[in-house]
């Protein structure tokens, strides 16, 4: 943001003054995750009315609201004392002020802490009022160019960081691989050339995108093959530094239905189908092979397809 915080500040109210601010309300506020420039303009309004911001690392908020040129009472609300910390932002809410609440990057409450906070308000009848900006997951996902629309499986996991280590994290890390949908993981710098090699064993054909350091100025997004993975990592030293988004694609309609059923119940579909309306094939052979009519559904529409 180039304008000084007076101009911003100005700009802000100007564009948002007009909505409605209700009293008694947690304010769940976006912030940038790199890029300050993506600090929405309502946003910063909320924090000019705030009454108090709850935040998840103090020393970092405060930095952000120096640059913005407020001077906001801060409460502590973290991932070790959030329960308690909620009790003080529902006192401060009962007295009828606005409090913000943001985390360190990005949204709240979706991998940084904010889940319990933003229900202990609901739950004493507070309003709770969303304002949206950055988040790495969805920002990931927009530059992975994978979906429904690209003719994959609709929808997507977010699984956030991976268990450290040990059967959890194995556990985990098959459940993603073995996914049909797209799936976005966060991994730290000194744990990427792991979860690399992890990848690359578990799902070595499926596509990956790499976003690393996403918004900032040495931004990266690199697509490649599970497998080729672990190769890219180590071919600069710069590649294994920042933050990590993966999104590891969804597979593809015919991959998930020739992984799901058996040989026998895909030829018993393809004589049925030279027989009958694709729908009632389908049907009468998952009523035979006991096999999900689902995977019998997608199987027939990649047969069909290559028909024609």
């Amino acid at each position: 943001m180039s304008l000084p915080a007076s101009e911003l500040l100005a700009t802000a109210r100007q564009a948002a003054a007009h909505q409605h601010w209700p009293t008694h309300a947690l304010y769940v506020v976006a912030t940038p995750i790199g890029n300050l420039a993506d600090f929405t303009l309502r946003a910063i309004h909320a924090l000019t009315l705030a009454d108090a911001v709850a935040c998840e690392d103090t020393r970092v908020s405060a930095g952000l609201l120096r640059h913005l040129g407020l001077d906001k009472p801060l409460l502590a609300v973290h991932e070790h004392n959030e329960r308690e910390a909620a009790e003080r932002v529902l006192q401060r809410l009962a007295a009828g002020e606005r409090v913000a609440y943001v985390s360190d990057a990005g949204t709240p409450a979706i991998s940084d802490p904010g889940a319990w906070l933003v229900a202990r308000v609901r739950a004493a009848g507070h309003a709770v009022v969303p304002l949206p900006g950055a988040s790495a997951v969805v920002t990931a996902l927009s530059a992975a160019g994978d979906g429904p629309l690209a003719g994959q499986p609709g929808g997507f996991v977010f699984a956030g960081f991976l268990p450290a280590k040990g059967r959890d994290r194995m556990a985990a890390l098959q459940a993603a691989a073995a996914e049909a949908r797209s799936v976005v993981l966060f991994e730290a710098p000194h744990r990427v050339e792991t979860l690399a090699a992890e990848l690359a064993a578990a799902c070595p054909t499926r596509r990956v995108t790499w976003c690393r350091e996403l918004t900032k100025q040495f931004e990266q997004i690199h697509a490649t093959d599970a497998g080729a993975s672990p190769a890219w990592l180590a071919a600069e030293a710069t590649h294994q530094r920042g933050e990590f988004v993966v999104v590891l694609h969804a597979l593809a309609p015919t991959a998930v239905a020739d992984e799901a059923l058996p040989e026998a119940a895909q030829a018993m579909l393809r004589v049925l189908m030279r027989e009958l309306p694709l729908k009632q094939a389908v049907a009468l052979a998952a009523e035979l092979s006991g096999q999900p009519r689902n995977a019998l559904y997608q199987r027939a529409l990649a047969e069909r397809d290559k028909a024609h």
